[in-house]
């Protein structure tokens, strides 16, 4: 095994292939799902976290949340962005829409002009997934609305600089390794 090229936990030695998960942190070190889970135990055991390993919840389990309403998005929005009317009013409905199609198991909570009310969701409406693609040139705020709504929302916002993107294997960052970044953001 060529220990360079091929990713490996740093704690048991085990490589990609034969673990579930492998895990980047800073400087290139990694661990494996066997070993974090064998590090959980520990700590359980000697008292110094307790409740032990549990899984982690599916989002659908949670509460209903209090989804702000698209007007409550664009004035948080108004509050730091200037200009680019059209892409705040986009952003904020694709927003909504997505916090509905993922809490739209029930009844969400929306906010409106801060107080929360009920909005019952149909359960025959289906909402698609759809995706937002934010093209400018440099300076004109795209960047800015991503954070404000990351930092609005409280989810992880990282920025990673596509044109290293490669296929795994050759020169260049994967996507694996964007997607590890964000995590770490978590």
């Amino acid at each position: 095994m060529n220990e360079t090229t091929t990713p490996h936990c740093s704690f048991c030695g085990k490589d990609r292939t034969a673990v579930k998960r492998l895990i980047e942190g800073s400087d290139g070190v990694y661990i494996c799902d066997e070993c974090i889970l064998l590090g959980a135990e520990i700590l359980t055991e000697e008292g110094v976290v307790t409740g032990g390993v549990r899984p982690v919840a599916p989002l659908r389990s949670h509460a209903p949340r209090i989804i702000p309403s698209p007007r409550a998005i664009v004035e948080h929005l108004d509050q730091y962005v200037i200009g680019q009317e059209r892409a705040k009013k986009v952003l904020s409905v694709a927003v909504y829409n997505h916090y509905k199609r993922v809490f739209g198991s029930g009844a969400a909570e929306t906010a409106h002009d801060g107080a929360a009310t009920s909005i019952p969701i149909d359960p025959d409406v289906e909402l698609s997934k759809s995706n937002v693609l934010l093209i400018g040139p440099t300076g004109s705020g795209k960047t800015l609305l991503a954070q404000t709504l990351a930092k609005m929302l409280d989810v992880p916002f990282t920025i990673a600089d596509a044109t290293t993107l490669t296929e795994a294997g050759y020169v260049g960052e994967d996507v694996e390794n964007i997607i590890q970044k964000l995590l770490q953001k978590c």
